[in-house]
């Protein structure tokens, strides 16, 4: 299982998870549901209290992650195949442009 936290510019909003059985979910922090009811990260994921559910990475998660040059760049440099979607998500999302990013969680911090 992999995870990475997803921050809304400096607060920190919600965990992205791509389970071991290659599912995806996607969970508001409590805190921010309680803060930020109406700042969400995409229009089609508001805040709520349900978590999100796909089989694939989610179209917004999808839209951060380099593509073109970038994207060879990214895989090469990082070792990363280009259809390990999450890993990309988790390797290359940190500093991205716009409000949201995301930092890998390591499993260690999950025990």
């Amino acid at each position: 299982m992999r995870q990475g936290k997803v921050f809304y510019q400096e607060h920190f909003a919600g965990i992205v998870t791509e389970t071991n059985d290659s599912d995806f979910t996607y969970e508001y922090d409590p805190e921010y549901i309680q803060k930020f009811p109406n700042q969400f990260i995409t229009f089609s994921m508001p805040v709520s209290e349900k978590v999100y559910r796909e089989n694939r990475l989610f179209p917004f998660f999808e839209g951060l992650i380099p593509e073109g040059w970038l994207l060879e760049i990214a895989s090469e440099s990082w070792k990363i195949n280009k259809n390990d979607r999450m890993g990309l998500l988790l390797a290359c999302c940190k500093n991205c442009i716009g409000a949201v990013s995301v930092e890998p969680i390591n499993s260690e911090e999950n025990e």
